[in-house]
């Protein structure tokens, strides 16, 4: 019985979806570009070997499923269309892999590329444009109850069909449920933090902060220079001359060894920094109106990294 669900659940795949080029290959899996077969809805295709599935959840059924699957079911069910997260559309459960099927928004890249694309770093203002909104991303997952856990140049999709570019998180499989008092011991991610260096446990919102401090140098920073060991202080980071005092504040305080010295993603909310965000209300507004207006048939698209 097992296997004639399985092979309908490939056939209802192969129906429903067509498969087109790999967008791009990670550690964890691939991901190609396709679309759906009634509407022509762009969409990415990610193919998640079962071995690569390291973090699983029990749903209330007592089933178990991939925590990507559990997170961004809980995002789609708590969501109003405009959050800072790529939607899933569809998941497939076959033989020995995991298959989601995600919007694919276009024209967009990730934070990687996108960087890449600009010369390798981000003006102040530009920066400050996608650091406030990875903020406000991270603090939508934390009234989630979410910890993504991985947050990289690499898992932020930048859309860039209008004036001020939008941010997209992705990439929800090593992501986790988290209570406000909840440590964790064994690491997951790419991103290490001093206290897991120290080989002590760790916690969803110092972690989140570090996580975005390093996205912010990394942003500013001419050259991939950020490397920091066990033995690092926040105050030994190398900082251009272009950055202001208020945007090295920003980015020394996430990177605070001490995980309690580390403001909380609300408290970088209201930093001076990002209180000068040249990227107003009406802008905001107007750019989520216009990438996530409408039906799916509206959208197009999502992230060419896994």
């Amino acid at each position: 019985k097992l296997k004639q669900n399985i092979c309908v659940f490939s056939e209802e795949f192969e129906a429903k979806y067509q498969q087109l080029g790999k967008l791009n290959e990670g550690g964890c899996g691939s991901v190609f570009a396709g679309h759906r077969r009634a509407d022509n809805l762009p969409v990415a295709i990610k193919h998640v070997p079962d071995r690569y599935i390291y973090c699983k959840h029990v749903d209330n059924d007592g089933k178990q499923i991939s925590i990507e699957v559990a997170v961004m079911l809980k995002l789609a069910a708590d969501s109003d269309g405009t959050s800072p997260h790529i939607r899933m559309l569809d998941w497939y459960k076959l033989d020995k892999e995991l298959i989601l099927v995600l919007e694919r928004p276009m024209p967009a890249v990730d934070f990687y590329n996108y960087l890449r694309r600009k010369g390798g770093f981000l003006r102040e203002e530009a920066a400050k444009v996608i650091i406030s909104q990875l903020v406000d991303g991270a603090i939508d997952l934390k009234n989630k109850n979410i910890f993504h856990r991985d947050i990289k140049p690499e898992n932020m999709l930048i859309e860039t069909s209008s004036d001020v570019p939008r941010v997209r998180l992705i990439d929800f499989g090593l992501s986790s449920f988290d209570e406000s008092d909840t440590s964790y011991k064994t690491f997951y991610g790419t991103l290490v933090t001093p206290e897991v260096f120290r080989k002590m446990r760790y916690r969803a919102g110092p972690t989140t902060v570090y996580q975005i401090g390093a996205v912010a140098f990394k942003a500013l920073a001419s050259e991939n220079c950020f490397n920091r060991s066990k033995n690092n202080n926040s105050d030994d980071l190398t900082f251009l001359l272009r950055v202001s005092p208020a945007c090295k504040n920003f980015i020394q305080t996430c990177l605070s060894v001490d995980p309690d010295d580390r403001p909380t993603v609300e408290q970088l909310r209201v930093h001076p920094w990002l209180k000068k965000c040249s990227l107003s209300k009406a802008t905001a507004g107007a750019m989520l109106s216009v990438a996530s207006s409408g039906d799916d048939s509206t959208k197009a698209a999502s992230s060419d990294t896994v």
